[in-house]
């Protein structure tokens, strides 16, 4: 049975899942969270979702968190993940962080990639 971790909190520069605290920027695939490294928006690049993209039919979209507001990211982003068959979704990363709670407990295969704020 999954057992998706819970974005429990964010803010101060990082985020609490599932109880415990995580600094930086996090990245949720298959149901695993881990340290991400992206730190801004306009720095990200296709080459931040490779294990997004490596997760494969394990991963039917991502929730791409942007910061304290929405905004577009690169086209290489864009185009990478669709070239890769995997759907994109975009919004504050308080946003993606509570949509995520909502899809992951609905059982669906989603990835989170959330930049700290």
């Amino acid at each position: 049975m999954r057992q998706p971790p819970s974005v429990d909190a964010w803010g101060g520069g990082g985020f609490r899942v599932s109880g415990i605290w995580r600094p930086g920027s996090l990245l949720i695939v298959d149901d695993v969270a881990r340290d991400w490294t992206a730190t801004s928006l306009a720095a990200l690049t296709s080459a931040d979702f490779a294990q997004v993209i490596a997760a494969g039919p394990a991963v039917e979209f991502v929730l791409l968190g942007t910061g304290l507001t929405q905004a577009l990211p690169p086209r290489a982003v864009r185009e990478g993940l669709k070239a890769a068959g995997i759907g994109l979704e975009f919004m504050s990363t308080e946003g993606a962080a509570r949509t995520y709670n909502i899809v992951a407990s609905e059982g669906r295969r989603v990835a989170a990639a959330l930049i700290a704020v």
